[in-house]
């Protein structure tokens, strides 16, 4: 098989996909290294496939959810409570699609978190402290938006009071 024959059946398994894969994964499925599959898939993305890297692997970008309402939050805390924000949001019935920041030089920064339960939240967390990264909203003294998917209009008001009272959810 050549590149040309492996992007496309990478993207072919990315578009059966319904949750993210891994580049590792990608990379023992077709017997090449893990960076050859980073490759493949910034060439695949040049070529204007919407592909989206998540901290649990490559998914493809899909426009409109197929259930719930998607709505914008902003929220403010330090990274001590970056794990009970996300809990908060997932035991609420909503999912959290990604993160966004606005930096001072670059612009709007955004990144894919596709979490819907606490089991992804652990992954999360996890990734970040084995890592040793910081999120984002680091670079803006922990002001930040989330675009979260909720399953109806209560769940999204359940989501808001519980943030508001756990003095999560930014306010003037």
């Amino acid at each position: 098989m050549d590149a040309a024959q492996r992007r496309q059946q990478i993207l072919e398994l990315l578009k059966q996909s319904t949750t993210p894969v891994s580049a590792g994964k990608l990379a023992a499925e077709f017997h090449v290294s893990r960076q050859i599959i980073v490759g493949d898939i910034a060439l695949l993305r040049a070529a204007n496939e919407e592909i989206s890297a998540t901290p649990r692997g490559y998914i493809m970008n899909r426009s409109t959810p197929t259930e719930g309402m998607i709505h914008t939050i902003a929220c403010r805390h330090s990274r001590e409570n970056l794990g009970e924000e996300l809990y908060t949001i997932v035991d609420s019935g909503c999912g959290v699609i990604d993160v966004i920041v606005e930096h001072p030089v670059y612009g709007q920064l955004s990144g894919q978190l596709q979490i819907y339960s606490r089991f992804d939240v652990d992954n999360f967390l996890d990734r970040l402290s084995k890592n040793h990264a910081a999120p984002l909203s680091n670079l803006t003294d922990g002001i930040h938006l989330h675009t979260v998917l909720c399953r109806s209009e209560q769940a999204y008001e359940i989501m808001l009071d519980q943030l508001r009272k756990k003095n999560i959810l930014f306010q003037k």
